[in-house]
């Protein structure tokens, strides 16, 4: 497998776990200062705005890649140049646009979402929340541009800095803006919200500039490849963005997908609870799911993102040059990577969701409840990703729209019928069954299309999970002998008890899949060299 696509992959999958990291963590200062009620009007905010943000540019870092890095495969950078320099303008009045729509549909949304006078929000405080977010629209674009040309010539690192750093400038103006409005300023934590959602724009404005110093550096190596490539290929500004529109569609849903179950919850969460009796508590209920649970669900997916991200540009490549050899051996590598990772961070997250959710909000049984049955859907979210990157790579554009807005469908369909049998569950559900008839269909295509088998990832995934399997009972049975001994009395003792389980879970696995040799087959010679110095040689 390609050298690339491991150190591309380390260093996304890195920004993207300091990056969500962050994005969890910082929830914990901000739910003690704004108060569990008012989480729910923050991802009102967010849900729709990570839409917008999606249609805007989700499709534009992914397709520019895999654009530029075509290009350059045949010596043409001169062409990759080209669609930089009108790129920059197209996504200029995207955001502008992109920013207008969301201001001005705010009010619509907002009626939308409340659909009980017995609602803890008003039609006013909804559309406020989502109009302030709306200004975040007028910078991200632009980064989006640039975080692909990058890409597309191998340079992963200014994305995963730009992202890091967007997201600590972020944070930084959430928890100061709101702590002081609360309590110097003596607002209410409403307004703090209010104030807190607008930092995204002041988190972009410093991810733009981290990318313009980037930029700034690697000019010189991309201006001696441009003097040393022939002309431009013939080809228009029209067609130019022809291709990468037939590119981008595609990349938009996937970027799209995760944030339209969530508003298709947002939109039903609350009539289906109301219609049961429960809407003095589904502002509520909602915020768990689809904030402060799904902050922890998204880590996991942070592995297959950060390995799509980088598998495009590398499966492109092998494709244009009719490189099946190298095309299987990336396939076999990523699935096993992908679950590898993502599967003992679910389990960890279902065996220990009292604890975590404990130490990190408050005591909730219905917190923690939702945080356990949620978690297996990380897998499902992962796949979905990593599924969809593949055929991007291969050029089967047409199958992701199909796939994804087939498991769209049934997540309408279902939502409502199943929230008024389940609650919370319902909704888990019906997003579980969404993602996994996407899912399926993905893994089918892409076996018919490359005639891709492997027996040898068939017994690897059936070694991952017996590892996993050893790994989820010692982290059971530890947490069982803490408690006996002395079960959680605060938050404090609760995270002690988070990171006692999974130091001993991590151990384990770690040691078990270094000396059964799995962890030196999946990352390659360097580990392997380290093992065998460190003695955990098979």
């Amino acid at each position: 497998m390609s050298s690339n696509l491991v150190k591309g992959s380390a260093i996304l999958t890195i920004g993207l776990f300091l990056s969500k990291a962050l994005g969890l963590l910082y929830l914990v200062p901000f739910y003690a200062i704004v108060g569990k009620d008012n989480i729910a009007l923050y991802q009102y905010a967010y849900v729709p705005y990570n839409i917008a943000l999606a249609i805007a540019i989700s499709g534009a870092p992914l397709a520019i890649s895999k654009f530029v890095s075509k290009y350059n495969a045949l010596g043409d950078y001169a062409t990759g140049r080209k669609m930089l320099k009108s790129g920059m303008m197209v996504m200029a009045i995207t955001g502008v646009v992109s920013f207008l729509t969301l201001y001005f549909m705010a009010e619509p949304l907002a009626r939308l979402v409340r659909s009980s006078e017995d609602q803890v929000f008003t039609v006013d405080e909804i559309a406020s929340v989502i109009r302030w977010v709306s200004y975040a629209l007028l910078a991200v674009p632009l980064m989006s541009i640039v975080r692909g040309f990058l890409q597309g010539n191998q340079k992963m690192m200014p994305t995963s800095v730009s992202q890091l750093v967007e997201q600590i400038v972020r944070i930084v103006v959430v928890l100061v803006g709101a702590f002081i409005v609360v309590n110097f300023m003596h607002e209410s934590p409403v307004v703090a919200v209010n104030f807190s959602v607008f930092a995204a724009f002041i988190g972009a404005l410093a991810g733009l500039a981290v990318l313009f110093k980037y930029w700034k550096s690697y000019k010189p190596e991309f201006d001696q490849l441009l003097a040393n490539s022939p002309p431009a290929s013939d080809v228009s500004i029209k067609d130019m963005y022809t291709e990468v529109l037939a590119y981008i569609v595609p990349f938009v849903l996937v970027g799209v997908i995760n944030p339209l179950y969530q508003f298709v919850d947002m939109i039903t969460f609350n009539e289906a609870m109301g219609s049961i009796g429960k809407s003095t508590v589904s502002d509520t209920y909602l915020g768990m799911l689809n904030m402060l649970t799904h902050k922890f669900v998204m880590i996991p997916v942070m592995v297959a993102t950060g390995f799509s991200m980088a598998l495009i540009p590398v499966i492109t490549s092998y494709y244009a040059k009719n490189n099946q050899k190298g095309i299987t051996r990336s396939l076999d590598q990523t699935y096993q990577i992908v679950l590898f990772l993502t599967i003992p961070m679910v389990l960890g997250l279902m065996a220990l969701s009292n604890e975590i959710y404990y130490s990190l909000y408050d005591k909730s049984e219905m917190g923690s409840a939702i945080l356990a049955s949620y978690a297996p859907v990380a897998v499902l979210f992962g796949l979905y990703t990593v599924t969809a990157a593949i055929l991007q790579g291969i050029d089967r554009h047409k199958w992701i729209v199909f796939t994804s807005l087939l498991g769209l469908l049934f997540k309408l369909m279902l939502n409502i019928p199943l929230i008024k049998a389940f609650e919370t569950n319902g909704a888990i559900i019906a997003t579980a069954i969404g993602y996994g008839i996407a899912v399926g269909i993905n893994i089918l295509v892409i076996k018919k299309t490359l005639g891709y088998k492997s027996q040898m990832v068939f017994r690897r995934l059936i070694l991952i999970g017996v590892l996993n399997l050893v790994m989820l009972i010692s982290v059971v049975a530890t947490l069982k002998g803490l408690t006996a001994i002395s079960p959680a009395s605060g938050k404090i003792h609760a995270l002690l008890y988070v990171i006692i389980c999974a130091i001993v879970g991590a151990a384990i696995y770690g040691y078990l899949s270094f000396k059964t040799g799995l962890a030196q087959k999946l990352f390659g010679d360097r580990l392997t060299r380290l093992t065998n110095k460190l003695g955990l040689r098979r």
